[in-house]
């Protein structure tokens, strides 16, 4: 099981939102004023892998990805199969589906039902840890082991580490705030593109976790490859557009490529005008790079 086998069969997820860390918030902050939990800290943690690299810190500036379960409503004909297939890309993950929203795989939904879809959160696997462990880290129940398992295809297999699984959420209750800021950028998304433009979205949102995970682990060439991909598919968000270019800055200052990371760091304050050169946070040479595009 590798990154890319996992990338490629998630055609959709559960909805997250961005939020934009403002000076002196904390990441207990954020996950108290949006979930209400203070300990929900922990999945905002593995859903922007802030835990690379051994910790990621949250600075001004930074956008975070607020995670979120969606709805459907469920249309005639549809089973739980074809919407795990549709919405969480394998048909397997039917039975998880199902067990979510109370109900037996072998009983298709109502039509007219809404249904929640889970947020597929991206857990990369550390030295040592398998199915259960991981589990427990997000679940209560006994039987949270065996969903992994089978929400993955792992099949009892040994994990590796660096390997990705999915941690399918569903107990991701909004505050007031946060619903309120959860619709406002879906109404960002919608106004922003459709059709492909919308798929290439989905795609981006996916993968920048990972992005963000090879910045900080320092893998800067396969950071700037994979951010570079991205850009290529199409018409992507604003906020997506500055997070990919502020990667693409520290990576090419990181290699050396004083030129593109340049070019990079103009893209990226021009989709993000709030940026600003600050030398508590930014380094030397970041601010360098940047400068030479004032």
């Amino acid at each position: 099981m590798s990154l890319g086998v996992v990338v490629a069969t998630l055609a959709s997820q559960g909805q997250a939102f961005t939020h934009v860390v403002m000076q002196g918030e904390t990441l207990a902050g954020i996950a108290e004023r949006y979930y209400g939990r203070i300990h929900y800290e922990r999945i905002l943690v593995h859903a922007n892998a802030l835990d690379a690299c051994g910790g990621v810190p949250v600075v001004a500036g930074m956008r975070l990805e607020i995670p979120a379960v969606s709805h459907h409503r469920v249309e005639a004909g549809e089973s739980w199969q074809t919407l795990a297939r549709d919405r969480l890309g394998d048909a397997r993950r039917g039975e998880v589906l199902a067990k979510a929203n109370g109900a037996k795989s072998w009983v298709p939904p109502a039509e007219g039902a809404d249904i929640i879809i889970p947020y597929n959160l991206r857990f990369v696997v550390q030295q040592r840890e398998t199915a259960p462990s991981i589990a427990k880290r997000f679940f209560s129940d006994q039987e949270s082991a065996w969903m992994m398992d089978r929400y993955n295809g792992i099949d009892g297999k040994a994990l590796q580490r660096g390997d990705v699984v999915l941690v399918p959420l569903t107990d991701l209750p909004l505050t007031e705030e946060g619903k309120r800021a959860a619709k406002a950028s879906e109404a960002v998304v919608r106004s922003e593109g459709g059709g492909a433009a919308r798929e290439a979205q989905r795609v981006v949102t996916a993968e920048l976790p990972q992005l963000l995970a090879e910045l900080r682990g320092g893998h800067y060439l396969a950071a700037s490859v994979r951010a570079n991909r991205l850009l290529a598919l199409g018409e992507l968000t604003i906020p997506q557009l500055a997070d990919i270019h502020r990667v693409l800055t520290e990576a090419y200052v990181a290699l050396d490529a004083v030129g593109l990371a340049a070019a990079s760091c103009q893209k990226w304050r021009a989709a993000d005008p709030s940026v600003t050169l600050d030398e508590v946070s930014m380094s030397p040479k970041i601010i360098a790079a940047c400068s030479k595009t004032d």
